[in-house]
């Protein structure tokens, strides 16, 4: 007796497509790796290499931050893509590059402190207080830190998607103390953080468009 072949599950309508999140993480990831590389080079192969530039270390922390800042602002831009386009895979992204952003986040804090700080929190507090770009850069950090901690699926179960919602709202606040943190941390008047608080403004105004198919329905309904 022939049996038939199991039937193939059909792919959920808004499932993103199989490529979408390995080359998320792959584009997020690559930065790190090449850090990795350039130190690795550095301390083993080549002691004289200019991979990581002249000044390694303020390389390495400069570039752990400004990738923080970027893929925050990427998973913030989430939403306001979904809105314009009407693309729901691209929702898929959002708690994806928001662990990516506390990744750098915490690599460019850990980073400072085995630098610069010998790992003393005391001394951390006391830089915080003197210097105003390590207090938004502090604040931005602690802002990420319940996001990162409440990214399962069983903590938005515990919390109640719109809690969860709620709580995660916070990103806003992270995006802008981390421009702010890069606003004061640059010498003299740079543009780079100035177009990161310009994308922010933008995003926070996309943000608060109307859904293109709620709209969409609502203008189908009977008046």
């Amino acid at each position: 007796m022939v049996h038939a072949p199991p039937a193939r599950r059909a792919r959920p309508l808004n499932a993103p497509p199989a490529w979408l999140k390995p080359a998320v993480h792959a584009l997020a990831a690559m930065p790190l790796i090449w850090l990795i590389i350039g130190w690795v080079d550095l301390l083993w192969l080549n002691p004289a290499s200019l991979s990581l530039s002249a000044e390694p270390v303020a390389y390495t922390h400069n570039g752990l931050g400004l990738m923080a800042l970027r893929t925050l602002v990427a998973a913030l831009a989430v939403t306001p893509v979904y809105k314009l386009t009407g693309w729901a895979p691209i929702m898929s992204l959002r708690r994806m590059l928001g662990l990516w952003a506390f990744a750098y986040a915490a690599l460019h804090l850990g980073f400072y402190l085995l630098m610069e700080l010998d790992f003393s929190l005391v001394q951390l507090w006391k830089d915080a207080m003197k210097r105003n770009f390590i207090l938004f850069g502090m604040l931005g950090f602690l802002a990420l830190l319940p996001l990162a901690l409440t990214s399962t699926r069983s903590a938005i179960r515990r919390l109640g998607g719109r809690n969860w919602q709620r709580l995660h709202r916070l990103a806003y606040l992270a995006g802008i103390a981390a421009v702010i943190h890069f606003i004061l941390r640059v010498k003299g008047f740079q543009v780079e953080p100035w177009v990161y608080l310009g994308l922010l403004m933008a995003l926070f105004a996309l943000r608060f468009m109307p859904n293109r198919k709620r709209a969409s329905r609502a203008s189908r309904q009977p008046a």
